[in-house]
């Protein structure tokens, strides 16, 4: 059979541009092809772009201190230049707030050491000392505004925090992936936006190539699935659900963007923060505001969505509720008059963790269940792919031993089974936007 590709990437989002790029340097002829206009224009538009090395596994943890290093180089990972520019990576460190539900972070300092990755382990009089703006009194766990002790502390101060200085954000993540696209352009891979998938094509028992709305059909001997929040939907048309332990749904998300207190200059003092205790992260952000999102604590409920095309794209009660939990940490933040911030779809995997894998129908990959925390990891989940297509494709069976590959940075040697469709839920997850 003539292929027109060697394979197809479904999806232009950070690691589906990444997995084009990493699969165009080993020589595939390579086309993403992606719904929206350009390249990082459906979720990863919207992503807070952090960059930080604290997950709840330690192969969390080693792939973003992977990854990290791919960011903090990103013109040499890339190649080429770009004529819009490079994105760039902002440091300012991370602050990590110990709690019951992250076991007052134990297991994660014990996979930064293991990776030499510099910490503090902080006192909370010390927390205080460092960031004098910040309250150190608990008030978890977290609760509703409902509740009669909401905004009301709970008796005495944090357990104490973990600084991280090795931590920060991208400065534009859909200028990222252009960067990407660009570099994968310049390896010979191909990319058609405006192009919504239909169907999945099949001969002789595997993939064979996609269907697109306009009634056209490429063909390719290898289709990979990066579709966001439509990827359950994607698995869908290749018939491959039933084979997944692990299973992905769109859950709605809202960012919140505020003024941080006029007496700071935020954007110089503040860092990441991470704050199980009330239940948000935040970092800061240009023209001295701050952004928030939720850690998705167990007393909210989360609104999961049957239609990534039709879902609410309105602020709800959760934004200020947001809002009102960071400002029980943040002295001085007042709650604006007026929402501001983003309203997206995470794609989130039964354990909040991605699945990176083959399927039960050859040619079919799936690098989905991204889950709001896998940004940062793009870089080595596009090796990732590329190793196990490889692979897989050359005759290995991964689902009885699974592919391994060599992380260059870390020198640790990454299970790509860890990410298995097949997997149990992995007990050591947060089941959280945390990972």
């Amino acid at each position: 059979m003539n292929h027109d590709y060697d394979a197809i990437i479904i999806g232009a989002g950070v690691i589906g541009v990444c997995t084009g790029f990493e699969l165009a340097k080993r020589g595939c002829r390579t086309l993403n092809v992606d719904r929206q206009p350009a390249a990082g224009s459906g979720s990863t538009c919207n992503t807070c772009a952090i960059i930080r090395l604290h997950y709840s596994t330690p192969d969390g943890c080693a792939m973003a201190r992977e990854s990290y290093f791919h960011w903090l180089d990103w013109g040499r990972y890339l190649g080429v230049p770009d004529e819009l520019g490079l994105a760039k990576y902002v440091n300012t460190g991370c602050l990590v707030v110990k709690n019951d539900r992250n076991h007052d972070l134990v297991n994660v300092m014990a996979a930064l050491e293991e990776l030499h990755v510099a910490y503090e382990d902080l006192t909370a009089a010390e927390v205080a000392t460092r960031f004098p703006w910040i309250d150190t009194r608990t008030y978890g766990p977290p609760v509703t505004t409902g509740s009669e002790r909401f905004g009301e502390p709970t008796g005495g101060r944090i357990r104490g925090a973990v600084y991280i200085p090795e931590s920060g954000y991208i400065d534009d993540p859909t200028l990222a992936c252009h960067n990407v696209q660009r570099a994968c352009e310049a390896r010979g891979g191909e990319f058609r936006f405006g192009a919504e998938v239909v169907e999945i094509l099949k001969d002789g028992g595997r993939a064979a190539g996609v269907r697109l709305a306009d009634g056209s059909t490429i063909r390719a001997p290898v289709v990979v699935n990066v579709g966001g929040p439509h990827s359950a939907i994607i698995n869908g048309m290749a018939g491959v659900l039933d084979g997944m332990n692990i299973r992905t749904r769109p859950l709605k998300q809202e960012v919140c963007h505020v003024p941080a207190p006029a007496d700071m200059d935020y954007h110089q003092v503040a860092p990441l923060i991470s704050d199980g205790d009330i239940g948000c992260y935040s970092r800061p952000t240009t023209g001295n505001h701050i952004l928030i999102g939720s850690e998705d604590p167990e007393c909210d409920v989360l609104e999961w969505v049957e239609d990534p095309d039709d879902y609410n794209t309105g602020f709800t009660h959760q934004w200020e509720t947001q809002v009102m939990r960071e400002a029980q940490r943040v002295k001085g933040l007042g709650i604006p008059g007026q929402t501001g911030g983003l309203v997206d779809l995470y794609d989130v995997s039964d354990d909040w963790i991605p699945i990176y894998d083959k399927s039960d129908l050859p040619g079919f990959y799936m690098a989905v269940g991204t889950s709001g925390n896998q940004f940062k990891n793009a870089p080595v989940a596009g090796k990732l792919m590329a190793e196990l297509i490889a692979k897989v494709e050359g005759g290995h069976d991964h689902d009885a031993e699974p592919v391994t590959m060599p992380l260059r940075y870390t020198r640790r040697t990454c299970d790509i089974g860890f990410f298995s469709r097949r997997r149990p839920l992995n007990p050591d997850s947060s089941y959280s936007v945390i990972g």
